[in-house]
């Protein structure tokens, strides 16, 4: 097998609308040979040409893997893996830049958007697999980039959590205390620090004569509880057209007689809904947000406030009068996840804080309510 041959299988196949089987890309291989090829120059061209035809092509062992959290590409002799073991390279390789580029711009297609030089950027997702794609091609980016973030469902309950060492017994009572009190709060922290594990595990506390109506950007929360409603929101199609945001399906949730209102990240206008929804009656509300430490969520909310139009004051008021705690969680250098901290939000004449009720290193600073 030579370079060239598989390089005009290559754009044979590239022409073709119809399903890449085994047996479609072995008789392209013979057609473009000329002749009679050996069963294994047959079988390498069918292993070169399947990986770059379907699925993730070499990267699919990676991301088969339950540990693996996130796979970024960022050269063809550079894969890196995230995940339980911390950011690592890999031993997989790309034949050259070009291999690289095909990958990221067929699945870009997959994920129903446009990546070429007019429009070098994309993101989406990947239909039926829940990767998250993002892909940068030059001369944005030095090479084309490629990152694969895996979201697999959060699942655990409080009980995995804490033998998983993510708290102690003390915290489980108090997290249950929480949410028996139906206590509105935000889970924060960075990319992979567990907000979502956390939430979904909380919202399994929920009584179960209480319907719980969530909405997010991705179908992550898989609480065990029988009266969860889960609301996806759908990003625009390659003409522009069918987006359904996260903004618009928390006014949709508050027309399917929720107990409590759920928003799986808070991440822009739908803020305003959300607190609306707080501050009329849907105590016990939750949501994650992006935030390093409780300290900058009031500044965070701010930010997102005014994208909705709200000024300072009016959402520290919805604010304070809604959302009652902060569950900070934080991932540590050796990968684990534990909760960090919890705040309490406090409004002064000029501000909106969260000041500290109980953190990992010093224990209880205060009263949860």
């Amino acid at each position: 097998m030579t370079a060239a041959l598989i390089d005009r299988v290559r754009h044979r196949l590239a022409g073709a609308d119809i399903e890449m089987t085994a047996a479609v890309v072995a008789d392209a291989v013979r057609s473009e040979a000329g002749g009679v090829l050996a069963d294994a120059d047959v079988l390498d061209a069918l292993q070169v040409l399947r990986q770059e035809f379907s699925g993730t092509g070499p990267l699919d062992p990676l991301l088969a893997d339950p540990g693996t959290t996130d796979v970024l590409v960022t050269a063809p002799d550079q894969v890196w893996v995230d995940g339980t073991a911390g950011l690592r390279r890999t031993g997989i390789t790309f034949p050259d830049e070009d291999a690289v580029r095909r990958l990221a711009q067929r699945l870009a297609v997959a994920a129903g958007r446009r990546l070429d030089d007019a429009s070098p950027c994309v993101d989406g997702w990947l239909p039926g697999s829940g990767v998250r794609m993002h892909a940068v091609l030059p001369p944005i980016a030095d090479g084309t980039c490629l990152s694969l973030r895996v979201l697999r469902p959060a699942t655990h309950d409080l009980k995995a959590l804490q033998e998983l060492g993510t708290f102690d017994a003390e915290m489980a009572d108090a997290l249950t205390t929480i949410v028996r009190k139906r206590l509105a709060f935000l889970v924060i922290g960075g990319t992979g620090s567990g907000k979502t594990s956390l939430l979904s595990a909380l919202l399994g506390c929920v009584p179960p004569t209480e319907r719980i109506v969530c909405v997010e950007d991705a179908g992550e929360l898989h609480p065990d509880h029988p009266q969860f409603v889960r609301l996806v929101a759908r990003p625009a199609n390659v003409e522009g057209a069918g987006e359904i945001t996260v903004r618009s399906l928390v006014r949709e949730a508050l027309r399917m007689r929720p107990d409590r209102i759920v928003v799986g990240e808070v991440r822009g206008a739908e803020v305003r809904e959300l607190l609306t929804s707080l501050n009329t009656g849907h105590e016990g509300g939750a949501g994650t947000l992006h935030a390093n430490s409780p300290a900058e969520v009031p500044a965070r909310l701010e930010a997102l406030g005014a994208l909705a139009g709200l000024d300072a004051p009016a959402l520290r008021s919805q604010v304070a009068a809604a959302v009652r705690l902060v569950l900070h969680m934080r991932r540590a250098d050796d990968g684990a996840r534990h909760l960090a901290g919890i705040g309490a939000f406090t409004r002064t004449a000029t501000a909106l804080e969260v000041r500290p009720v109980w953190t990992r290193e010093r224990g209880w600073e205060g009263e949860l309510c």
